[in-house]
């Protein structure tokens, strides 16, 4: 069992968004994947990244702006949930005046920011 309130999270700052993980392999009996909340600012646009091992899911809670998965670019709104395979390109990209939040979820899990930058 854990407990955490997202309020009570400093988060990490990584480029262009602030990752909150609220579940990890530190955390409880939790081992095979990691759970986090990320904001991306208004403008944010940090490129795309890839995880050779690891796939992700998000999904929207509030904010609007798209996401790149390979050569495809998908919008991002309430309630749309996206999956990135493994050591496919991908990233998220702000639109409109208010922020982008979405829960983010790895497995296995990941160290968020050690990812590599797909140029």
């Amino acid at each position: 069992m854990y407990y955490i309130k997202e309020q009570d999270v400093e988060g990490l700052q990584l480029p262009g968004r602030l990752w909150k993980k609220l579940v990890g392999p530190e955390d409880g009996d939790c081992q095979n994947m990691i759970f986090g909340v990320v904001t991306f600012p208004p403008g944010s646009d940090p490129g795309t990244h890839k995880h050779e091992r690891e796939e992700e899911i998000i999904y929207v809670i509030s904010g609007q702006g798209e996401t790149r998965i390979g050569d495809q670019v998908y919008s991002l709104e309430p309630g749309v949930t996206v999956f990135a395979e493994p050591g496919v390109g991908h990233g998220v990209k702000t639109l409109g005046d208010e922020p982008l939040v979405l829960i983010s979820v790895f497995s296995p899990p990941v160290r968020p920011g050690s990812y590599d930058k797909k140029k």
